[in-house]
């Protein structure tokens, strides 16, 4: 009788058992070669091998930061003594001075302040009328002269007369005034006094760089001796001053008035406020200021229309007269300003 075969010798069979028999021999050998982390680890042992010195070196630096690193990084609150502070102030004063505050005062409206100049053309003066014979007033006895026809004198706006009798032709200074004035619109509105323009035929502006433009009165406010002027040509920096209102002013406060006295300047002097709400009456008796602003800062003629200016270099008034018991033009520590609410008013600003 045959015997059934135990397994099939075919084929199929056998390329199926050599492909397995692959497969398994590919796994193993994939098993024994070393995986990638095992060659980093070699290759940083090598490394280490061969900078053996400067590991240690660089393993000792680490160590000593990170001991070291919370002292450094502790903050030491140490709370300074009167004296360390005083100290210290004096050693940064001693360095660097600071500025006086009448110099920021100065430095804060200095680029607004202008010289204002009025220039009247020589005009020609009436002869006066011949005395007649019999005329009581040409012949009255104890007259030291007789006026005769055609030499009667002159009258000067001054009052002078030459030593003959003849009216000392009027100077080029006498038809010339100077005055201060502060710019209070950056296009070139510039607030100044009415006396110091008043009867002009030209009106000249000189700004803080010195360039010189000519100037039309805009408006006045006789009632508190203020012009407004114009500038026709303005500087391309000019900058207009910052003003303040005088509600918080009091006696006391430390002011500086900044103008050009007998037509020097720009120049500063400085004072307190002596008194609010004063009155003020021209030496002619023709005019009375009121409400205005005492101050000792020192002005002159020239100083007309310069502004009053506080310590941060605010404007709060217009300076516009002086007081003297002896008539003298010049100043015994009494001066008046007009304050900047009513300057604005006549400016056509809106008050504070």
């Amino acid at each position: 009788m045959a015997r059934t075969p135990l397994y099939s010798r075919s084929p199929t069979v056998l390329r199926r058992a050599a492909q397995a028999q692959a497969a398994a021999d590919a796994a193993a050998a994939q098993a024994a070669a070393p995986g990638w982390l095992q060659r980093r680890g070699r290759h940083l042992m090598d490394l280490l091998r061969r900078h053996e010195r400067l590991c240690w070196a660089l393993g000792a630096l680490l160590l000593a930061v990170a001991a070291g690193w919370p002292a450094w990084t502790a903050k030491l609150r140490h709370i300074p003594s009167f004296d360390e502070i005083d100290a210290a102030m004096r050693e940064s004063i001693v360095k660097e001075p600071l500025p006086s505050a009448v110099a920021q005062a100065y430095e804060g409206v200095i680029g607004s302040v202008v010289r204002v100049t009025g220039e009247r053309d020589p005009r020609p003066e009436p002869e006066a009328a011949a005395a007649k014979p019999g005329d009581k007033a040409a012949s009255r006895p104890g007259d030291k002269a007789t006026a005769r026809p055609g030499t009667a004198p002159k009258a000067r706006p001054d009052g002078k007369e030459s030593k003959d009798g003849k009216p000392a032709e009027e100077s080029e200074e006498d038809r010339r005034s100077v005055g201060t004035g502060v710019v209070i619109v950056d296009k070139g509105l510039i607030l100044t006094n009415l006396h110091v323009v008043m009867g002009a035929d030209r009106i000249k502006v000189t700004f803080f760089d010195g360039s010189v433009s000519e100037a039309k009165l805009v408006s006045v406010q006789p009632e508190h001796d203020l012009a407004v002027l114009q500038a026709t040509t303005n500087p391309d920096d000019l900058h207009a001053a910052t003003m303040r209102s005088t509600a918080g002013l009091q006696p006391g406060d430390h002011v500086a008035a900044i103008g050009h006295p007998f037509g020097i300047g720009p120049s500063v002097s400085a004072g307190v406020v002596s008194g609010l709400k004063r009155e003020f009456r021209s030496p002619e008796g023709k005019r009375i200021l009121t409400n205005l602003i005492q101050f000792d800062a020192a002005a002159n003629p020239g100083n007309s229309g310069g502004p009053l200016v506080t310590m941060d270099g605010h404007v709060v008034g217009i300076v516009t007269a002086i007081m003297n018991p002896t008539g003298q033009r010049t100043f015994v520590g009494i001066g008046f300003a007009v304050p900047i609410e009513n300057a604005a008013a006549a400016a056509g600003m809106p008050p504070f």
